[in-house]
């Protein structure tokens, strides 16, 4: 960790939805930049930002964010804050690199704790379309052929899962790991 800060990524689930609780960009920015955090970036209106924090790790970064927010905003986003290496790692053991060309298709799902084996087995038994999905530690791994909206098992994973997350098509998950890396290459 250089003396500026270590690297995260911040995920919010439940903004800019349906035209629902919006939240703009740039007034991200200049949220997580009051709360002290630098080298603040944002990609795309669903939630993601890229920012260096001096001290801190993710837990106590994802509590520290949701209660800020909350306060500002006046609604419960649930946000999923991970370091540089938990991101590299997400991309390094991806388990459909065929599949890693169309962004479309592939999904990660960034989960709020590992799932155990009874609640996997009981989204395996959902699983019955074209999709397939693999967890690996706090991802799930998401194989969509015909896209994420055209999914009805994409649906059941929260209710059935029941393992908080929020999910990222992969093109967003490769970006925010550029971004990130360049941030922490700084």
């Amino acid at each position: 960790m250089s003396d500026r800060g270590k690297v995260f990524v911040a995920l919010f689930s439940g903004i800019n939805v349906g035209g629902n609780r919006i939240v703009k960009m740039a007034e991200l920015r200049s949220f997580l930049g009051e709360l002290g955090f630098a080298d603040v970036a944002t990609y795309v209106q669903s939630g993601n930002a890229v920012f260096r924090a001096g001290k801190g790790d993710a837990a106590s970064l994802t509590k520290q964010l949701e209660a800020a927010f909350e306060k500002k905003w006046g609604f419960h986003s649930r946000i999923m804050v991970r370091d540089l290496g938990w991101f590299e790692r997400l991309v390094k053991e991806n388990p459909y690199p065929d599949v890693a060309g169309e962004p479309t298709k592939l999904h990660a799902y960034v989960l709020e704790r590992e799932p155990t084996a009874d609640e996997i087995a009981r989204l395996a038994e959902k699983c019955t379309g074209p999709e397939s999905f693999e967890v690996k530690s706090d991802v799930l791994y998401l194989h969509a052929p015909d896209g994420l909206g055209k999914s009805v098992f994409a649906n059941l994973i929260p209710r059935t899962l029941k393992v908080p997350g929020t999910a990222r098509n992969w093109r967003t998950v490769l970006t925010l790991l550029e971004m990130a890396g360049k941030a922490g290459g700084n």
